[in-house]
């Protein structure tokens, strides 16, 4: 995330200009969506998604109207990436209600969500009642059908950030794709959230082939192996600060850390300790979190861990390297040539 609007601007463009299928923005320290803006008006040919934006502090009506109006600006270029966090982070950093189970409360907002961007491209509303979202008014003023007539793009594809089996088999029942949060294992997406997404597609109908499955992890790369080797300190304390979430212990069970998980979530809990926590991360753990190569290693090592799994996957696009380079690791990890 950028300060500026022309340094939005000029990323965009040099994403594109590199062959990226795509780009995202994270909700980190900042609002996902308005960069994505600033991209799509810069660009031609790149979708744009927040990765993740956090459902619940906005109601489904106000996601749907900054999802409508992107999608219409970007004529067709908008993906939704939607994810529930943790109840922490949700009643205690945005001042959110949590008032049950995340996966329940997540099936009827993307439910209600759809009834509203329905409602958006028709004369007459589709409303939705459900226990916790309800959507049963919509005036012909508040009506973008009404202003602008039929979109040519009213479809708007909706992907889920799941860590657990819930929000997996939720999103091969009723999403467009999935995105897990980067430090998500290859083995624990083989392991767990495959079989459950699968699940979900059968429930509905669907296959697999339905359903875009977007991975490829985190990066530690550099230069050479002093590089990397420079880097492992950060790269520690990053997985030892997910690994001290409850929720996410899942991941380190596959691999048989459940323990060490338990541990890290103890020291959260007893103060600032995120130095000493990275310290328990081993390298061989670094090994499963992360793609650990140089950049010339980094595309063969990211298509051997994830192809097969996934259908998308994701190169971090600031990568100092000459942008010939970036733009030939950009079309192997594509399957061309340039």
């Amino acid at each position: 995330m950028h300060r500026k609007l022309d340094d939005l601007a000029r990323t965009a463009r040099f994403i594109e200009e590199a062959g990226f299928d795509g780009c995202t923005a994270a909700e980190v320290g900042h609002d996902p969506f308005l960069p994505l803006l600033v991209g799509i008006e810069h660009t031609t040919r790149l979708t744009f998604c927040p990765n993740v934006a956090v459902a619940f502090p906005r109601s489904p009506f106000v996601t749907a109207q900054i999802a409508w109006d992107l999608q219409q600006f970007s004529a067709g270029r908008f993906h939704l990436g939607l994810g529930s966090q943790v109840k922490a982070n949700n009643v205690r950093r945005y001042s959110t209600a949590w008032p049950g189970p995340p996966g329940p409360r997540m099936r009827e907002y993307i439910l209600c969500l759809r009834a509203i961007l329905q409602s958006f491209n028709a004369d007459k509303p589709t409303f939705f009642e459900g226990e916790h979202y309800q959507f049963t008014m919509l005036q012909p003023m508040f009506n973008p059908y009404v202003h602008h007539g039929p979109s040519e793009h009213p479809h708007i594809p909706i992907y889920i950030a799941a860590v657990n089996p819930y929000m997996a088999r939720l999103a091969g029942e009723l999403a467009d794709g999935i995105r897990p949060p980067g430090w998500v294992t290859a083995k624990y997406f083989k392991q767990v959230l495959l079989p459950a997404i699968e699940s979900g597609c059968k429930s509905a109908g669907r296959t697999l082939a339905d359903i875009d499955l977007v991975g490829g992890g985190v990066t530690l790369t550099g230069k050479d192996a002093a590089e990397i080797e420079a880097k492992k300190k950060t790269m520690r304390e990053f997985i030892a600060f997910f690994g001290s979430t409850r929720s996410y212990h899942g991941v380190f069970a596959v691999h048989g850390w459940e323990d060490l998980g338990l541990r890290l979530h103890q020291m959260s809990l007893e103060g600032n300790h995120w130095e000493k926590m990275g310290e328990l991360i081993t390298d061989d753990m670094i090994e499963e979190f992360a793609i650990v190569a140089t950049y010339d290693e980094l595309v063969p090592k990211l298509k051997a861990q994830w192809d097969g799994l996934c259908t998308t996957l994701s190169l971090p696009y600031h990568l100092p390297v000459p942008q010939e380079q970036l733009q030939s690791m950009v079309a192997e990890l594509q399957g061309r040539t340039v």
